[in-house]
C-alpha cells in the first residue's frame, strides 16, 4: 500500500487505487500540509482534495514528460470528438 503523500506535484502517474480495480491516471496539483488536491483521469477528469494518508493500492509508474505529453494529446484530442460542430 501506498499514499499520495508520495506523490509528486504536476507529475502524472498510472495507479492501481484497490487491488482489482483498472489502472487509472493521477496528477496532483497542489499540496497542503495534510492534503493533496488531485485529479483523477478515468472516463472524466475527477477533480478532488485528499488527505495525504489516503491509500493507493499500487502505484505502477510515473510518466515521463514525453509519455505525458503523448498522452494528453491523446486524452483532449478524444474529448474534441464529443463535441461536433454545428455547419448549418
Amino acid at each position: 500500500m501506498y499514499s499520495y503523500d508520495l506523490l509528486e506535484q504536476d507529475c502524472y502517474y498510472i495507479v492501481q487505487m484497490n487491488e482489482g480495480d483498472p489502472l487509472t491516471l493521477l496528477q496532483v496539483k497542489v499540496k497542503s500540509d495534510y492534503c493533496v488536491y488531485a485529479i483523477n483521469y478515468s472516463d472524466t477528469a475527477v477533480m478532488q482534495w485528499v488527505k495525504k494518508t489516503d491509500t493507493i493500492y499500487d502505484i505502477i509508474e510515473c510518466l515521463t514528460d514525453q509519455t505525458a505529453q503523448q498522452w494528453l494529446n491523446v486524452y483532449n484530442g478524444s474529448e474534441d470528438a464529443y463535441y461536433e460542430e454545428d455547419d448549418e
